[in-house]
């Protein structure tokens, strides 16, 4: 039997929360405060992950370029990014003429609100779950497409043609390739059996799903990094904010904080796709585990479950950027041609695929019970 409350897991420090929180509150008290500490904790992770990667990426994108990057501020320029914050909030916020301001300033919230919501239904690690849905895949999918509206609004209200084809442009291929993200998590929807992002987990113990699920899980996943990327507008899918084109798109006329709301949530928003690609393909937080050895998984599960979490992400993520900086800009019909005419229609014939596999009960964990521990 598996011991799973291990000396690096914070699951004894939640518990002595929980604990101190009900011997001095009443039940209604408890409720409250423990939302506003998982509140709290949510707005400081989505801070401090964001603030990381923005460094992260200027580092990454200075080995590929050959040259060294932030390197004034702190000890290899580990606090230039909490320098930039600092500038950010102090800048002025600029008055647009013409401007509709209602829309204009609610655009940005839009967008920071969608990526709140997706970021605290994330599985960071055992125990270290503030929202486990039983429809966690649809819930995510769903608040996820709210940033939408909210960049719709900033090129419609900021009255500049060029925020305006910026938005339009970024509707065009969040919409376009949400749904190829959405039918590949439909994908290992079909085999886990479940929406509920625990089960999920709990499923890949012994044989992770992009494994488990054949050739067809392979696709998905290849498919659901591709759009992924797409959806948050990184290079080369950087068509909205096409600096050659149209400025910076359709964030072009903010400033200030509402300017810092669109470059957080953008990094956040690659957070939250590599996230979701390592907790329903790569295992989540599971650390790897061999049926039968148990003194290996003992071992494993030393290494706290967030440490496997942030690895896999992290791993995704820097996928991620290397294809930023390794490929130049596509045109936008080419880009929607990849979408519409290629990634859909195989995404829905590898899901019927995958109906086919898992009622013919050809997936790994069934063919090889005792192996992978069905």
């Amino acid at each position: 039997m598996l011991i799973y409350s291990q000396p690096l897991e914070l699951t004894k420090l939640l518990a002595a929360i929980d604990n101190f929180l009900q011997g001095n509150l009443t039940p209604g008290w408890t409720v409250l405060v423990k939302g506003i500490l998982v509140g709290i904790l949510i707005l400081a992770a989505y801070t401090l992950i964001a603030l990381s990667l923005i460094y992260i990426e200027r580092k990454v994108a200075a080995f590929f370029q050959a040259r060294l990057g932030p390197n004034r501020l702190g000890k290899y320029g580990v606090i230039q990014s909490l320098a930039d914050m600092i500038k950010i909030l102090i800048k002025e916020v600029i008055q647009i003429n013409k401007a509709d301001k209602l829309l204009f300033y609610a655009a940005p919230f839009f967008v920071i609100v969608a990526s709140v919501l997706a970021f605290g239904a994330l599985p960071f690690g055992m125990n270290l779950h503030a929202l486990d849905f039983n429809i966690g895949v649809f819930y995510l999918l769903a608040v996820s497409s709210l940033g939408i509206i909210g960049i719709l609004l900033a090129g419609w209200s900021s009255n500049n043609k060029y925020s305006m084809i910026g938005a339009m442009r970024s509707g065009a291929q969040f919409i376009s390739y949400e749904l190829s993200a959405g039918f590949s998590l439909m994908t290992i929807v079909v085999l886990s059996g479940s929406m509920q992002f625990s089960e999920i987990i709990e499923g890949q113990r012994y044989c992770w799903n992009l494994f488990n699920g054949h050739l067809p899980a392979m696709i998905a996943f290849l498919i659901y990094l591709i759009s992924g990327h797409a959806e948050t507008n990184r290079g080369p899918f950087d068509l909205p904010e096409a600096e050659s084109e149209l400025t910076a798109g359709y964030h072009t006329e903010y400033s200030g904080l509402q300017f810092g709301f669109f470059y957080l949530s953008e990094y956040l928003n690659m957070f939250i796709v590599a996230a979701v690609a390592a907790t329903v393909f790569l295992g989540g937080w599971m650390p790897v585990q061999i049926k039968g050895w148990e003194a290996f998984n003992q071992v494993m599960w030393y290494i706290p479950s967030w440490a496997w979490f942030f690895g896999k992400a992290g791993l995704l993520m820097f996928f991620s950027l290397w294809v930023r900086w390794s490929f130049p800009r596509l045109r936008i019909d080419l880009l929607l041609n990849l979408e519409w005419k290629y990634l859909l229609p195989i995404n829905l014939a590898n899901l019927l695929v995958m109906v086919v596999i898992v009622l013919s009960g050809f997936t790994l964990t069934d063919l090889f019970p005792a192996l992978f521990g069905k």
